[in-house]
């Protein structure tokens, strides 16, 4: 069994991989998420996350923060489940961009909910 975990590794900090991403990269919106991905290859570990919230949408940083907890939660139970398994025998790698685009902040289940549809979507996209 696998534990859920969200180390710094799988977090997406490298600035080269963010503009290439942002620049090279596809993208799709399920509400109220806007992804943005890109395969790379000889990516350690296969999948890099970088989970954000827009600061003029969202002025306070308690309500940005509480956000990016309820994302990162959401994807760290589920990660294990839909995303990994299909990168285990691949040799590119995912660098993955999740951003909240929603005008309020919506409650956790209904995150998780489309968290799960938004995995989904990107389990097919890489098949």
């Amino acid at each position: 069994m696998k534990k859920h975990t969200f180390p710094k590794e799988e977090r997406l900090c490298s600035k080269r991989l963010i503009d290439s991403l942002f620049r090279d990269g596809s993208s799709f919106f399920i509400y109220p998420y806007r992804i943005t991905y890109l395969r790379v290859e000889g990516l350690q570990p296969p999948v890099q996350v970088l989970l954000s919230v827009s600061k003029r949408r969202f002025r306070h940083a308690v309500h940005r923060n509480l956000l990016k907890r309820r994302m990162r939660e959401a994807y760290r139970l589920q990660k294990n489940e839909r995303l990994y398994p299909v990168f285990e025998s691949q040799p590119l790698g995912l660098v993955l961009a999740i951003q909240y685009v929603g005008k309020e902040v919506l409650d956790y289940a209904f995150l998780y909910k489309r968290m799960t549809d938004v995995l989904k979507r990107l389990e097919e996209e890489m098949q």
